[in-house]
């Protein structure tokens, strides 16, 4: 691997310690190709330290490029800055190959943001299932008029030397003050190269897609996944297209972990799109642990965390068993029970959050009101 890759793709690579790579090994040996690796424990030494319901933040690191979307009053315009925003989201990762928790049943994260500008934006996620696993979200900035509502439903296979994560589900971005114009987007595939020999690599790779029906728009970006001779880390492609008359309008190339380039295809001009390394992600707000409830995500897994932030690998693992423990613990009841989500209820094959059930999301007042109690109410309160 030549040098100049590896500093394009530094953060996303990891030499593994000789006894680390050897429990890889046991575990590799217990499984078969292909196989579903949502029932396998992971040793501590692959986790991110937070959950994968605050992973999804990162996708909210960049809330101005909506907002100015949201302003455009031409459709087009209007596509390319929420195309824009999605692509954001990806270069935001800790050092490293590493996974966020598996988030167990009914755990939630909320969190807060403060704009520069006096507004204010809200997330809270849910964990809705957990066989399979399936984590339900919200975003909004009434200010701007912007809602985001989705669901991830990760499913991991074993490849040999490889894991991929198939990202099922997606994310809808709705412009509330243009007639709640819906953008849908599908995410592409996450692949962990190296597990077993060689340099660990964290790529994404295969298609995802934005669309937008009602301004008959579309585009599909090819995550490319670099060769083992060549090829370029994290490059991404894409076209957008009048989806009834699959007219290009612009080409999208470049990497998504360092700079996206848009060309009009018919002037021919070819602009920056977004400089991953000179974006600044806005810091979020979330309440202390000793003002969260048990099921959240930073007070349910605090020791865990902290093992982790220690290296204490063996701390880790036992506090990652408690929590799991008592997750199977409480199973039967649940299912006796009939469990149900607290935020969240389905909506054919979606999940929207049950607090904007009834509320008009073009209400800047009604949807603050709603949002700020989901997200800063204490525990205690």
């Amino acid at each position: 691997m030549s040098s100049s890759h590896s500093k394009d793709n530094q953060n996303n690579t990891e030499e593994l310690e000789e006894g680390s790579r050897n429990i890889l090994l046991a575990i590799a040996g217990q499984l078969t190709k292909g196989m579903d690796l949502q029932r396998v424990v992971l040793p501590t030494f692959v986790l991110e330290p937070r959950s994968m319901l605050e992973r999804i933040t990162d996708f909210m690191a960049h809330p101005e490029l909506l907002f100015s979307a949201s302003k455009a009053d031409d459709p087009v315009e209007r596509f390319i800055g929420v195309l824009r925003y999605y692509l954001s989201g990806w270069h935001i990762k800790p050092k490293g190959v590493k996974k966020p928790y598996n988030p167990v049943l009914g755990e939630f994260f909320r969190c807060q943001y403060k704009y520069t500008d006096g507004s204010d934006g809200y997330y809270i996620a849910e964990q809705v299932s957990h066989h399979p696993p399936m984590s339900a979200y919200c975003y909004a900035c009434p200010a701007h008029h912007v809602l985001i509502q989705g669901d991830i439903r990760p499913k991991s296979r074993f490849y040999g030397n490889s894991v991929g994560t198939i990202m099922e589900g997606g994310s809808h971005v709705i412009l509330a003050d243009r007639y709640n114009e819906r953008y849908d987007i599908e995410m592409p595939n996450m692949y962990a190269r190296g597990v077993l020999f060689g340099t660990m690599t964290l790529e994404l790779g295969d298609k995802s897609k934005l669309s937008c029906k009602s301004s008959d728009l579309t585009c599909e970006l090819e995550f490319k996944t670099k060769g083992f001779f060549s090829g370029q880390w994290n490059s991404v492609v894409g076209k957008i297209k009048k989806e009834t008359t699959q007219d290009v309008l612009y080409e999208i190339s470049g990497q998504w972990s360092n700079e996206l380039y848009i060309k009009n295809c018919k002037t021919g001009q070819n602009d920056l799109f977004f400089d991953a390394k000179t974006a600044i992600a806005v810091p979020k707000t979330v309440l202390p642990e000793e003002d969260q409830e048990d099921y959240e995500s930073r007070k349910l897994w605090s020791k865990l965390t902290d093992a982790i932030k220690r290296r204490d690998m063996e701390g880790a693992t036992d506090a990652k068993t408690a929590v799991e423990d008592h997750q199977r613990q409480l199973a039967k009841e649940r299912d006796a029970s009939g469990w149900k989500p607290r935020f969240f209820e389905e909506d054919y094959d979606d999940y929207r959050l049950k607090a904007l059930k009834n509320i008009d999301t073009s209400n800047v007042d009604q949807m603050k009101s709603q949002m700020e109690q989901l997200v800063a109410k204490k525990a205690s309160s």
